[in-house]
């Protein structure tokens, strides 16, 4: 029996939720000094990515309804394989002009059920 597809869900919200906690009152600046915080909130990433990944799997119907998710689980594959270096600029900006959006798009997705 497949995995139930709200599981990736409410780890993809989840882990935005984590993201967007450890962020709260902080600056580029002292996400750039923090290794400790960049450190988690790659981490998190990382788990939306997995998760939407497996979603598209298990369920690419409603995978299908998550914006830019091939751009969500090559950051993903950036972040864990560390290709280069990872851009703290990057996460940055997806953090602050990406993540509210998902996280929006993903918490719908679960209140629909």
């Amino acid at each position: 029996m497949p995995p139930d597809p709200r599981k990736y869900l409410w780890d993809a919200a989840n882990a935005a939720e984590l993201v967007r906690d450890f962020a709260h009152g902080q600056t580029f600046a002292d996400y750039q000094a923090n290794a400790m915080l960049r450190a988690a909130v790659e981490r998190e990433f990382e788990i939306i990515g997995e998760a939407l990944n497996q979603l598209s799997k298990v369920a690419p119907d409603l995978a299908a309804a998550i914006p830019e998710l091939p751009r969500i689980v090559a950051f993903r594959n950036i972040l864990i394989h560390g290709y280069a270096t990872v851009d703290d600029a990057l996460v940055w900006q997806v953090l602050q002009e990406k993540l509210p959006e998902l996280e929006q798009v993903v918490r719908r997705m679960l209140a629909e059920d």
